[in-house]
């Protein structure tokens, strides 16, 4: 199977595994759609790892499961379905952590873009090589990450970046030795799978919101939230721990 999840002690890890370089198809654009849904809702799972397998992250997009554009219609499914692969991370419920263990090229930096905490070997790089061959890649994703000037350096050259250049630019949260990348993203996965589930959701959706909403209006809805979040029974339980010196035992309600 080109993607594996691996859940245990509410950490879902999926792994790209598609020799030799993880490179997407549409098979394998499906089965990451249906794997982060899945991670959507199932009510074991509080925190989301994606990785690669072998020396890449993902190369990109499988040049040889390109759409036929001579068959109407095949292009725009094509499209659609690359468009949602991103989005199935970016709109899972849960916290996804990117760690990204080579390099990430293409479509593959989109994956990591979709996430939203980034971690990456030392071995990592990053770029958006389809001007290379004659075809436009997603400037709407590098300008998340860059200011104006870089992104179009990196869209107009298809110039590959080391990890090293992207955690200078405040794109990369850490840059690990390889054999400390899954460790430390693990860890990071339990730091926050430790949280009130429904509180941790929340921040999730709150978070992509911000993304999209005025900080007037944005801060309104996040005051919303806490206090729907305050009548929970996680809510009195993290309050009472705290009281009594205690770890929290949530119940997801």
């Amino acid at each position: 199977m080109s993607v594996s999840l691996e859940v245990s002690e509410h950490i879902a890890v999926v792994r790209l595994d598609k020799p030799p370089v993880n490179a997407l198809d549409r098979a394998t654009r499906q089965r990451l759609i249906d794997v982060f849904d899945e991670i959507s809702e199932r009510t074991d799972v509080r925190v989301a790892i994606l990785t690669g397998t072998g020396k890449y992250f993902c190369s990109g997009a499988d040049l040889k499961d390109r759409p036929n554009a001579d068959k109407p219609g095949d292009f725009l499914g094509h499209n659609r379905l690359t468009r949602e692969t991103g989005n199935a991370i970016r709109e899972c419920a849960k916290p996804v952590i990117a760690a990204v263990n080579g390099p990430a090229l293409g479509a593959g930096f989109g994956l990591m873009a979709a996430c939203d905490i980034f971690l990456a070997s030392e071995d990592a790089s990053f770029a958006m090589p389809e001007i290379n061959v004659g075809l436009a890649g997603g400037v709407s994703m590098l300008r998340t990450l860059f200011g104006r000037s870089f992104t179009r350096r990196m869209f107009f050259t298809g110039a590959r970046m080391p990890a090293a250049e992207l955690y200078r630019r405040g794109v990369l949260d850490e840059v690990l030795p390889p054999d400390e990348l899954m460790p430390a993203a693990l860890r990071l996965a339990q730091e926050m799978a430790a949280k009130s589930p429904l509180a941790l959701a929340y921040a999730k959706q709150a978070a992509n919101m911000m993304d999209l909403m005025p900080q007037r209006d944005g801060y309104r809805f996040e005051q919303n939230i806490t206090m729907a979040l305050s009548k929970t029974e996680d809510a009195k339980e993290a309050r009472q721990a705290f009281l009594e010196k205690r770890q929290p035992v949530y119940k997801g309600r």
